[in-house]
């Protein structure tokens, strides 16, 4: 009987060590869970390899949950890549574990679709819409909810730009270097630009040019204002007077940035008088349908 305790008790604490062993707070952090927050794109690029160590089940689920989560969102009209969408939002996570998580909400519509399907006893074809439908709609609310985000981000940089290309201006102005001007605007800022601008430090602090990191910036964020700054912040060693093209090229993107809000708010105007025209042309319809209907019906008795 002691014999049994004994053996009882060490598998109770080898499992439970084991199950402790996937918790975060509980086992040790790996070197590559260390060294990916000074990685380029930090967790988005680097992160799958830490957890997935720990984790056989998602070093096979992982490829083929990305590609085919790529490839469905690519049918359903999503043309930009799922990586770059993340790196653009500073996301924790890497493409494989947000795939991942999308499948898990794919199969969860899945189970509700069933259970629907189930409980209304519904003729097969349409208990089959139900499980496709309830999979599909939670696949497309997630991608929904992540690019939503992106565009999002997208016009926050795209108005904060002029405010800080007119900074950037200022500073080349005084006397401050492109880089120190990057990193002042980095440090004080608090907005999205900032938080791109840290990066950028960030790379050309682990060797990258300041011009290639510009780049680099530029072709993540997606943004036509963007790359004309870093076109014209790519002159820094030619340009004797770099402070006043990019004062002139802040002045620019203004303007473009004021004509994208009148436009805006013109649709809007427009949009508003949609229900009143609704509301206005549904009683006078009923108006004139009364004597049409009172004339066919006298012509018709006659």
């Amino acid at each position: 009987m002691s014999a049994l305790v004994t053996a009882s008790a060490a598998s109770l604490a080898v499992g439970t060590v084991l199950l402790l062993g996937e918790a975060r707070w509980f086992r040790r952090r790996t070197l590559i869970e260390r060294i990916e927050p000074y990685a380029p794109g930090g967790k988005a690029t680097v992160g799958a390899g830490g957890p997935a160590l720990g984790r056989p089940w998602r070093v096979v689920i992982g490829p083929w949950a990305r590609q085919a989560g790529g490839r469905l969102a690519t049918l359903l009209g999503v043309e930009e890549e799922l990586g770059l969408r993340l790196r653009r939002l500073h996301a924790p996570i890497d493409a494989t574990t947000f795939r991942l998580r999308q499948l898990g909400w794919s199969v969860l519509g899945l189970t509700v679709g069933s259970m629907l399907a189930a409980a209304s006893h519904a003729p097969l074809g349409v208990a089959l819409l139900f499980i496709a439908g309830g999979a599909l709609l939670a696949f497309l609310l997630v991608e929904h909810r992540v690019g939503a985000a992106s565009r999002a981000r997208q016009e926050r940089l795209a108005r904060e730009l002029p405010i800080v290309a007119e900074q950037l201006g200022m500073l080349l102005g005084a006397g401050y270097s492109l880089g120190a001007a990057l990193n002042r605007l980095a440090a004080r800022g608090s907005g999205v630009c900032a938080e791109d601008l840290r990066v950028v430090c960030s790379r050309v602090r682990q060797g990258l040019d300041e011009a290639a990191a510009l780049a680099e910036w530029a072709a993540i964020a997606r943004v036509p204002a963007l790359d004309r700054v870093v076109r014209v912040l790519g002159l820094n060693r030619q340009a004797g007077d770099l402070s006043r093209l990019i004062s002139e090229e802040a002045r620019a993107i203004r303007r473009d940035v004021h004509r994208s809000l009148l436009e805006q708010i013109e649709r809007r105007a427009q949009q508003v008088w949609i229900p009143v025209t609704v509301a206005t042309l549904l009683p006078g319809a009923l108006l004139l349908a009364i004597p049409f209907a009172e004339a066919l019906r006298l012509f018709a008795e006659t």
